[in-house]
């Protein structure tokens, strides 16, 4: 265990709370004008799925759990799970729906992602940070619209709504942030 201040707590970090292992889902550093700044930390238990938010001074202590990151390649979904293998050793761990949440609609068959592994057992996942995903329907194209600020909805191939700019039509690929699913720009392929 290696204990770290509040505040440099991320993401998909796993933390040690009264023995029992929480991965981070969300970590936001609060500054008001008066008092003292805080760290707001919504975490999922890993033993049972339960989401806990808690709230600590920035300066405060917490345990990080040792896990290891490595790299491994989806492969597939079935009904045990989803699939993942390490590109060095070809071990294969099974990840339940659960524990992957919403980022599943961004998994791409063969894609890299990092694994964090505590004791044998995949316990978090983290993404690219962006996919190439396809346009598949979008409202048509205004004349005389500007490419301001203004954009439409539009419907991904993994199924995800997102907003994208007014000149992007349905068949056109996109770059599209994992994190919130927001579009990033048109993709250069």
């Amino acid at each position: 265990m290696v204990k770290v201040i509040a505040s440099s707590v991320r993401k998909g970090n796993v933390l040690d709370v009264d023995g029992k292992l929480y991965v981070v889902l969300t970590a936001q550093n609060f500054h008001p004008g008066k008092g003292t700044p805080v760290t707001q930390v919504d975490m999922r238990r890993i033993s049972d799925g339960v989401k806990v938010s808690e709230r600590y001074r920035t300066t405060e202590q917490v345990e990080r759990a040792f896990v290891e990151d490595r790299e491994h390649t989806f492969l597939y979904e079935d009904g045990e799970g989803f699939h993942f293998m390490n590109p060095e050793s070809y071990d294969q761990l099974v990840m339940s729906a659960d524990d992957i949440g919403d980022q599943k609609a961004y998994l791409q068959e063969g894609m890299a992602v990092m694994l964090s592994i505590h004791e044998s057992v995949a316990i978090a996942i983290d993404l690219p940070r962006h996919v190439i995903l396809e346009i598949t329907e979008t409202e048509p194209v205004v004349k005389g619209q500007t490419a301001s600020s203004s954009y439409k909805p539009a419907l991904l191939s993994n199924g995800v709504r997102t907003s994208v700019p007014p000149h992007i039509q349905a068949g056109t690929r996109v770059v599209i942030a994992t994190e919130d699913g927001s579009y990033v720009e048109r993709a250069k392929d």
